[in-house]
């Protein structure tokens, strides 16, 4: 299953090799916007856009309703995920 998780483009650090960082929950790590990145437009109007990340590209662009949604639904997801492994635990 191929998973993206929102994050928010906070700045851009390569411009020629279409690299900027993304913030991830307050994890910050550098992502490839190649992309997203349209011809002939400057990626520093891609900052404070949220976008899918997976396996170091920013895969599309969204919206802010959407990727709170999707992180809602993640964490949402990572929480059930602890109490299986806890009921897991529980059977032994």
């Amino acid at each position: 299953m191929c998973l993206g998780i929102p994050g928010k483009i906070v700045s851009i650090v390569d411009a020629e090799q279409q690299v900027g960082i993304v913030d991830v929950g307050g994890i910050q790590r550098a992502v490839n916007l190649s992309c997203i990145a349209e011809p002939n437009v400057d990626l520093q109007q891609y900052l404070d856009n949220w976008v899918l990340v997976h396996v170091g590209f920013a895969m599309s662009v969204i919206n802010e309703a959407e990727a709170q949604a999707t992180l809602a639904v993640l964490t949402e997801l990572g929480n059930m995920q602890e109490e299986m492994a806890a009921m897991q635990e529980g059977e032994s």
